[in-house]
């Protein structure tokens, strides 16, 4: 395979990703840091350092939105069926078509627009103050400690939130955004014990459905900088962290699936997973919280 023929199919698998804009995965990590404290039986405290990606402010999204030129099919020997450059007549015709085409065009790209800012908050993408206007909405919430736009959709954050166990927890929650991509999720049960699922850890999909919707995105992210299989792609960044979980004294790990199993600390035993291209499974713990 060509240097321009990995380079071409690994742009039309971008391209391909983005309907997953409009299906409600458009956030991924990128380089990070994130920890989940469980610091008594009713409380914890979660933080997040490091990139997330919004694809739909990237120049990705905007080539996805952004009106082609006409670009002539190939034409083929009706015999032999191999190719022969096109006549005149039937580029006419090509052409033809593809003027014929350009309302339906420029509707469905309006129509992607209104889907894309109302799933943003209202912010419209194509806006060049979008990202100011997201790090602004960013900085309104509570947790959001930095928020700074590298550029091209991409973010660096701190956040840092506490709370009780008495609810469910998930992380992004954004104001105006639909609660569809989730990095980190947890779930009270009533028996005490408190799962904690993190389906945005993951560049690779598996039998979750979760998963594999956050997997679509997280494999795309995967083929950025770095990518071990040789070309990059530009302006996607490569899915690169560590996220860990400990808890307190008294506290039980009842399952997990990291590779070497819980570690004991001074305050209690600590989970950690390392976040990669390669990550085919999503972080996931059940501990007893509360006796």
């Amino acid at each position: 395979m060509t240097k321009l023929t990995t380079v071409r199919l690994r742009a039309a698998a971008v391209l391909a990703g983005l309907a997953l804009v409009l299906s409600g995965c458009f956030m991924s990590p990128g380089k990070f840091t994130s920890e989940m404290v469980l610091t008594g039986p009713d409380s914890f405290t979660f933080s997040y350092d490091g990139e997330i990606f919004f694809l739909g402010l990237s120049k990705l999204a905007q080539m996805d939105n952004a009106e082609e030129s006409f670009t002539p099919s190939t034409c083929y020997d009706d015999e032999t069926f191999e190719e022969r450059d096109c006549t005149k007549a039937e580029l006419d015709e090509q052409r033809a078509d593809w003027d014929a085409g350009a309302a339906d065009r420029a509707a469905e790209a309006k129509k992607k627009a209104k889907q894309m800012a109302a799933m943003m908050g209202g912010i419209d993408p194509s806006d060049p103050k979008a990202a100011e206007e997201l790090v602004k909405l960013l900085q309104r919430q509570k947790g959001w400690e930095r928020v700074v736009h590298k550029g091209d959709g991409l973010f660096h954050v701190s956040f840092r939130v506490k709370g009780t166990l008495g609810h469910d927890f998930m992380f992004p929650l954004i104001e105006g955004f639909p609660a569809t991509n989730p990095f980190v999720q947890t779930f009270g049960r009533k028996n005490g014990q408190l799962r904690i699922n993190a389906p945005g850890f993951t560049a690779q999909g598996s039998d979750n459905a979760m998963s594999g919707m956050m997997g679509g995105l997280g494999a795309i992210a995967g083929m950025g900088p770095g990518a071990t299989d040789g070309e990059a792609v530009p302006g996607l960044p490569q899915l690169d962290g560590t996220f860990t979980i400990r808890t307190a004294q008294g506290m039980r790990i009842l399952a997990n699936n990291t590779d070497d199993g819980p570690e004991a600390t001074t305050t209690g035993e600590a989970l950690s997973w390392r976040i990669t291209p390669r990550t085919a499974q999503f972080p996931t713990a059940l501990i007893a919280a509360a006796p």
